[in-house]
């Protein structure tokens, strides 16, 4: 076995570490204070090729494999969960199933604009009554003289709304059988259609700098050749988007547990008690350490992931341990490095305390810590 990273994947690491601490790092806390989108720093991940990294040349991408990917989203992790996000879930939620499922016309249409840091595009799936039961949708869709009509409403949705917002794939539900069985259908929605709203959502607790959004369809209609993949497709294009969308949330826990441990490790060197260092204690020393381990042992598990992803083989399983390792192991190492930090680490002047908001929801994005524990039990046979 080779663990060795490439001589590209080993550039791509620095040139976005480079990036992330040149151009996020000094302005992050400013960003999250004012919950305020950046456009200029999307604008200069997508001239840095992040934005579609990929996907074909001829589609506006970068030809690159899973784990350049992965690499590059740990490092914007490391610094600032918003900007992980704002390429994380453009990258794997929303030019993923336009690229995996669309027509060629469509991945011409849409493909380019996306991958140039200046189109962003939403993945419609999660309502207020359907969350980790993504087949409780109760979006309607109806399909009449080459129309598609779209009723309800989407929420939770990240690159929703902001100004650069192209639109967003939207599942919906396009028949309901006697036994009440539903058919589940995936529409494009570009910006701007009448009767697609796009909403912002404020007062977050974490991801601050990130778009997240609500989407709202009344009488909302498009052309019938907006279809994505086929009728009654729906269910399996959004859940296996979500395999891989499982990756960069694991590479944001992943990058989100590096950065906390840094800090903390800093820190510990320069803060001094009873006349050492407080690195020089055992009890902090110990939890260094061990905040090392889960590290080094949540990488290997991601990093295999997106091995097998590259060499075409299973790995819906391992994606699904990773996400459930990388954030779960991002919550312990974030809390420990705040501890470490003392009253300091609860103090927005520390990086750390940002740290420890942005990690929450990797527990909850793209499928629970239940729901990933319910789906590995699944692929164990139980």
């Amino acid at each position: 076995m080779n663990f060795d990273l490439t001589e590209e994947q080993k550039l791509i690491r620095q040139t976005v570490r480079d990036f992330a601490e040149r151009e996020i790092k000094p302005i992050a806390q400013e960003l999250d204070e004012k919950a305020k989108f950046s456009y200029e720093l999307t604008e200069k991940m997508g001239e840095l090729g992040l934005f579609g990294m990929y996907l074909p040349e001829k589609y506006g991408g970068q030809g690159m494999d899973t784990l350049s990917y992965i690499i590059a989203v740990e490092e914007l992790a490391r610094v600032d969960g918003s900007q992980a996000a704002t390429l994380a879930a453009h990258n794997s939620l929303g030019i993923g199933p336009l690229y995996y499922y669309g027509t060629e016309e469509q991945k011409i249409k849409y493909l380019p604009a996306l991958c140039s840091g200046k189109g962003l595009w939403g993945f419609g799936l999660t309502e207020p009554e359907a969350g980790s039961d993504s087949r409780g949708s109760k979006t309607m869709a109806k399909l009449e003289d080459g129309k598609w009509t779209i009723n309800g409403s989407k929420i939770f949705i990240t690159n929703g709304s902001n100004d650069f917002n192209l639109g967003s794939t939207v599942q919906a539900v396009t028949k309901v059988y006697e036994n009440g069985k539903k058919e589940y259908t995936c529409i494009i929605v570009d910006k701007g259609t009448k009767g697609f709203t796009q909403r912002t959502m404020h007062n977050k607790m974490m991801w601050r700098a990130s778009d997240t959004s609500e989407l709202y369809f009344d009488d909302c209609e498009v052309d019938e050749k907006n279809l994505l993949g086929k009728i009654g497709e729906g269910s399996h294009i959004m859940l296996s988007t979500l395999d891989n969308g499982r990756l960069s949330i694991a590479a944001m826990g992943l990058g989100a547990a590096q950065g906390a441990y840094e800090a903390a490790l800093s820190y510990a060197k320069e803060r001094k008690q009873f006349g050492k260092a407080i690195s020089k204690f055992q009890i902090n020393a110990f939890k260094l350490a061990d905040m090392a381990m889960k590290i080094e042992l949540a990488r290997n598990l991601l990093y295999k992931a997106c091995w097998l992803k590259d060499e075409h083989k299973a790995f819906a399983k391992e994606a699904a341990m990773a996400k459930l390792y990388c954030s779960e192991i991002a919550k312990e190492v974030a809390d420990e490095a705040v501890q470490i930090h003392g009253g300091y680490g609860l103090m927005k002047d520390y990086d750390v305390e940002r740290f420890y908001r942005d990690q929450r929801l990797l527990q909850i994005g793209e499928g629970t810590s239940e729901i990933q524990r319910l789906v590995i039990s699944r692929y164990i046979g139980c």
